[in-house]
């Protein structure tokens, strides 16, 4: 069982560090606290890969 960083997540999930973070704070990607960094099971991105995007749309380019 491979343990991430929220970078790793951030990369993998191609996402940024923040939504990372937003997503530890809502409870929605379980993760734990080791010192100052927070660390996420590999298995539990599977929680929230199939996510409903937010934000802003991207902008037509016409």
């Amino acid at each position: 069982m491979k343990e991430l960083t929220t970078k790793e997540v951030a990369e993998k999930l191609n996402i940024s560090l923040r939504q990372v973070q937003t997503l530890i704070q809502q409870e929605k990607l379980p993760a734990t606290k080791k010192g100052r960094d927070w660390f996420i099971k590999e298995q539990d991105l599977s929680l929230v890969q199939e996510r409903k995007k937010t934000g802003r749309p991207p902008k037509n380019k016409e």
